[in-house]
Parts: structure tokens; sequence; C-alpha cells
């Protein structure tokens, strides 16, 4: 898969995302003011956030797009991660300012009353942010991008924080304290998507080690391409987001002429790009 299409893929998810949830908040914040209700303020902006996120998304595409550079020479991959971090940061603290008013209004024995339109609303809000993190769950699969993971999770704790403010409608009336409730339970929903996207984001950028299963895959390519190989040690891998790279050592006997180890290499080189996706780098050693 190019690198055209992925880009490609990542911006048509973030335009369809933006316009949506756009939609969505309008109709959430017009129910929410009519309510006075801080649960279906707070996903009212939590869908705003979404919104936003997805540009992010969409602004970390175009610029991965781009081709390398003198001063990017891996490319600009590492954007798309960058915008999860940004995507992180913004829901953190719309779940913390949340957390916090509806723990104010708990405190201040503060409810909310609700109606039927805000079921319907919310139900059709249920529908579309399920549909909305199907179809971004199987965009990140396609394209393997953490950051339309993250934006299907998004979509997701919406469409759960929805399905939250439904049963709040029903069950409000009798519990007062049910909107301050539900209010604090989406904001954690919140606030968790916010670590789980950041912990995702950061590790490529803090460095990663290689799995003990891709460690085994790729003894097992360079074994295939030569037999001669009777080491493979050193494996480090670079993730630059749109594309993987990964060094190993290679050790060879001694005997082996020059031309012949680099054949080998240049071999190993070329099983791995296509077995793995990954730009790789031989060093050779002499047993």
């Amino acid at each position: 898969m190019n690198n055209n299409w992925k880009n490609n893929l990542g911006l048509v998810e973030g335009g369809v995302s933006v316009i949506l949830n756009t939609l969505l908040f309008v109709a959430k914040y017009w129910v929410g003011y009519l309510t006075g209700s801080v649960a279906i303020m707070a996903d009212a902006w939590h869908t705003l956030a979404d919104s936003f996120t997805s540009l992010v998304v969409i602004i970390g595409f175009w610029i991965a797009g781009k081709k390398a550079d003198k001063e990017h020479p891996f490319g600009h991959g590492r954007a798309e991660i960058i915008g999860a971090i940004v995507i992180a940061t913004l829901l953190g603290v719309v779940g913390w300012n949340f957390l916090k008013e509806s723990v104010s209004r708990l405190y201040s024995f503060r409810g909310a009353v609700y109606n039927l339109v805000v079921i319907y609303v919310f139900i059709a809000s249920v529908i579309l942010k399920e549909a909305l993190a199907r179809f971004s769950f199987w965009a990140a699969r396609k394209i393997n991008s953490e950051s339309l993971r993250g934006d299907a999770w998004h979509h997701r704790s919406d469409a759960v924080a929805s399905g939250l403010i439904v049963v709040g409608a029903i069950f409000a009336r009798r519990f007062w304290w049910l909107d301050g409730v539900l209010g604090m339970g989406v904001s954690l929903l919140i606030l968790y998507a916010a670590y789980d996207i950041l912990n995702s984001a950061v590790q490529p950028i803090m460095g990663e080690a290689i799995t003990a299963k891709l460690e085994k895959d790729i003894k097992q390519i360079t074994q295939k391409v030569s037999p001669l190989v009777n080491s493979v040690h050193h494996l480090h891998i670079h993730n630059y987001g749109n594309h993987t790279e990964i060094t190993l050592h290679v050790r060879l006997p001694a005997a082996i002429q020059l031309g012949e180890a680099h054949a080998i290499a240049t071999r190993i080189e070329r099983a791995i790009k296509q077995e793995k996706n990954m730009e790789a780098t031989v060093h050779l050693e002499s047993e």
C-alpha cells in the first residue's frame, strides 16, 4: 500500500469526522442548554473536541504526506504521532474541566431535567458515533495508524457516553444526582481515552524495544535467504510514522568473499522489505 493511498484514507476519515462531529455538537449543545445538564454539556464539548482532534489528524496526514527533504531525510511521518499527542492533550483538558464541574454539581445538590428530545438526539449520537468508530478502526488497521486508532477511540468513548446520557434521561426525574454522576462518568471516559492515546503515541518517540515475535521472524527471514548466516543480533527498530526502519548485525564465515557477503546483505534487506514492509540496514560481521 503506497503512502499516497494511506494519506488519502486518513484525510477522508478526518474530513467525515469533522463534519459529523460538528453537526452532533450543535444538536447536543442545544439540548444541553435547554436542560441545563452538565453531563450533556460535557458530552457536547467532548464531541466538539473530536472535531478539533480530527482536524489535527488531517493536518498530521497532510504533513506526513510530504516527501523527505534535506532537513527530514526520513520523511515527515512522525507528524502523525505528534498529532496524536496533541489530541490526547486536548482530551485531557476537556475531561478534567468537566470532572471538576460534575463534582461541583453534586456538591451543590444541582440536578437537571431531561426530555424526549434528549433521548432522540443521543440515540442518534450512539448510532452515528459507533458507525464512525468502526470506520476509523478499519482505516487504522488498513494503514497501521496510531492517530486514526486514537480518533476511533474518541468516537467509541463518545458513543458510550451518549448511551449513558440516554440512561440518565430515563431515570433523571427520580434521582437528582444522576446528572452529576453521569457527568463524572463521561469525564473519566474522556480522561482514559486521553491517557490511552498519549501512551500509544509516546512509545515510538521514546524508542521501542523490538518484540520477541518480530526478532524471531527476522532471524527466520535471514536463514531463508542464506544458510551461511549463523548469527543475527543487535536488532533495533526505528518508527517514523509512515514507515519503519530496522537495523541488524549479521555474522558470516570469515572466509566468504566481500562481493558474496554484500549480495547476501542486499537479499536480506529486500526480503525484510517484502515480508515486513520495513527498510532494513544490515551490518556484516565475520566469525
